[in-house]
Parts: structure tokens; sequence; C-alpha cells
């Protein structure tokens, strides 16, 4: 379908439909809105982005201070704010999903970014699918694309992992569960902890190549190349940078394939920390491989004899 071939649609929406057109007058077809806003740069707001934060009847956001202070910078008043967010969403979506029942036009946004990266939006996406509400994309500015174009590291296959655990032995597990997953790693991270998450990561997954995407279409932005271990000694000298972070960390080496060796370093990382149940479970989805094979690897790694015990079915 070609980009764009449903704006000039000018029939009116109903439940179900798609609300990619726009009603007589340029009102924006009632329905839910997921609009993408600037992660830095002003200009990165979409021109369709502006008509639906304009002629909507209602925006929910994060933070109405944030937000209200956007809709000032475009020029945009007037527009009624309610904060949807990780505390108060079980709460507010009630009254969100009523309006958009009774035909209104909700924009949905987070404080930068596209929105339900990160925030519970995706809740309020089942509910409108369910009750057969009308959903759409306003694609646009996002921070982990944008630190995955420019880290330079393999972008054909990549997983977002959001923030690590605050807790150091958390972190670790999460860290130990993903080591063997074949792909780039995504991660958000909050300035403040970054000498210390690159540190646990250097340790957990060796020296990777990655990359420290601060700042991103900003005046200052910044992106600073290195493996793991590098980085965390950069950090660790410096200090902690200013600004949003997003960590990109690159897949495991060919060699680290799971097979053989590699396949024993992934065991021995997660049962440092797991069971070795779990272990073996969190290995065997990560690489694909017979869970059963892995199960017994993970026996024999931690001593058993993998005859004179149960195998996992």
């Amino acid at each position: 379908m070609r980009d764009g071939a449903s704006a000039v649609s000018r029939s009116k929406g109903t439940a179900g439909d798609q609300p990619n057109h726009w009603t007589a007058g340029s009102k924006p077809a009632p329905g839910l809105y997921l609009v993408a806003t600037p992660i830095g740069n002003l200009d990165d707001i979409s021109l369709r982005a502006l008509k639906v934060l304009k002629g909507a009847d209602l925006i929910a956001c994060e933070d109405t201070r944030v937000t209200g202070k956007l809709l000032s910078l475009l020029g945009i008043g007037g527009v009624p704010l309610s904060p949807y967010h990780e505390h108060n969403a079980e709460k507010a979506r009630p009254a969100l999903l009523a309006r958009l029942r009774e035909g209104a036009v909700v924009a949905l946004v987070s404080d930068a970014g596209t929105p339900l990266v990160s925030d519970p939006g995706y809740r309020l996406v089942r509910d409108c699918h369910t009750e057969g509400l009308p959903v759409t994309s306003l694609p646009g500015a996002s921070a982990v694309l944008t630190a995955l174009q420019l880290s330079g590291l393999p972008s054909d296959r990549f997983l977002f992992a959001g923030f690590l655990p605050v807790k150091d032995g958390a972190r670790r597990r999460t860290l130990a569960e993903l080591a063997a997953v074949p792909a780039s790693l995504v991660f958000y991270e909050s300035p403040r902890r970054l000498p210390e998450s690159l540190a646990v990561m250097a340790a957990v997954l060796g020296p990777r190549d990655a990359a420290v995407a601060r700042e991103l279409t900003k005046l200052h932005e910044e992106v600073r190349r290195g493996n793991l271990t590098e980085l965390a000694r950069h950090y660790a000298e410096a200090g902690a940078p200013r600004g949003e972070v997003v960590v990109v960390v690159g897949p495991p080496a060919p060699e680290e394939a799971p097979a053989g060796d590699a396949l024993d370093g992934a065991l021995r990382q997660a049962l440092a920390h797991l069971s070795l149940r779990d272990a073996a479970a969190t290995v065997a989805a990560a690489t694909g491989l017979p869970r059963r094979q892995v199960y017994r690897r993970a026996m024999e790694l931690a001593g058993d004899d993998p005859g004179g015990a149960p195998e996992e079915s």
C-alpha cells in the first residue's frame, strides 16, 4: 500500500475502520491516534501529527506539563489534556474508552518519541481492538531506531529490552537471559546508572561491540562507540553523562553461536543466577535448541549425572 494513499479519503469513519482519513473540514475521523512526537528536534514533528493534535478532542499524555509545553511551541492551544501513564492507566483507561465510544478524536502521545515504547499504551490499544474502536498510528521519531541507525551495529535483527532492572542481581539475570539472543540489543538507561550498567554488561556479555547514544537529534548529540569493556572504562572515569541515553549492544560473534563452547558459556552465565531448570529453559528459548538437549547439558555442567536424573519434558 502506498504511504498516504488513505489520506485523501473523505469518507466518514465507523467503528472498526482505521481512522487514516479526514472528515469534511479537515477534522480527523473519530478514533484513537498514536502520535509520535519529537525526541529533541522540534522540526521532526510530522504534518500529519500537527493536523491530528490540532483537531483532537482530547490528548492523552504522560505528563501534561511536558505535552503542554510542546503544544505551546507548536502553536497549538485549546485542546484538553488528560494524564495517562503507568501509575494511573487502570483508572484513566475507562474514561478514554468512553470518549472513543462517543466518537471522539483522541490522540495518545508520550513525553517524547513514539508512544507504546516503554509505556502502558498497548493496553489501551488492546481494549480498542476488543471493542472494535478505530486505532491508527502516526509514525515519527523513535529513540530506539535512531540509536540503532547511528550505532553502526547490525540492524537487520534487534531486540528492544527497555530499561534494565535497578538491582544488581535482577540486572545480571536479565542480561544472562539475553546473552545468547542472535541480535543487536537496545536498552534505555538513565545517565546516573550508565557507568554501573555498562560494567555489568561487560561482565555478563563480554567485550561485545556497543554504542552509547545520547541527546539524539539535539544540539549536543553524541554517539560513542567501542566494546563494552572500553565503554565501561570510559564512563567509569568520565562519570555519568547528561541527557537521555540509549545503549546498543552488538549480537554475539559467530563463534559464539549456540553450540559447543558457546552453549556452555550461555548456560554457565544463566546457571550463575538461575536454577538448573530455569537456566535450561532460558537458554533453550533464546537459542532455539531443543529444551531436552539444553537441560541435559546444563545437568552435565552442574555436575549432575544426566543418566541419573529425569529429563526435562
